[in-house]
């Protein structure tokens, strides 16, 4: 992908923003929404590959065209929670940091859902403990 197409041109200069810099703003955006257990890397061998914060741009894709920015964003949802819900406000939550941050037209925000986190055995018997105690 050019650089040029994501460059801006003022009479100071011009300014260019990497993909990577705006993949890094939409997976960081998406990963503050309550419900999103994190990104994925993929499906690999049966099982999404949950990514630590240093990663957020591993489950972004981004494409930048002339005046659009298309989105594609891999998550991981914590279970209980409306799937449908949490994709919405992601596509919200992503496409307003994007365009803040950026001044990028943000086109669209594609959320695939790539698996469903479950609560860990040690989260079970510490709600356990702590309905028992009360």
């Amino acid at each position: 992908m050019s650089e040029e197409k994501n460059q801006e041109i003022n009479e100071l200069g011009s300014v260019r923003i990497a993909d990577e810099v705006v993949a890094i703003i939409a997976g960081l955006a998406s990963t503050e929404v309550e419900g999103v257990a994190g990104m994925s890397g993929g499906i690999a061998g049966g099982f999404a590959e949950m990514l630590g914060r240093k990663n957020l741009s591993k489950g972004v894709k981004v494409k930048i065209e002339e005046n659009e920015t298309f989105i594609d964003l891999f998550i991981i949802a914590n279970y209980g929670t409306k799937i449908h819900e949490v994709a919405k406000e992601v596509q919200e939550k992503t496409k307003q940091a994007v365009e803040n941050m950026t001044g990028l037209n943000v086109s669209y925000v594609n959320v695939h859902v790539q698996g469903v986190r479950f609560a860990d055995d040690k989260d079970i018997e510490e709600e356990e403990d702590y309905e028992a105690a009360e």
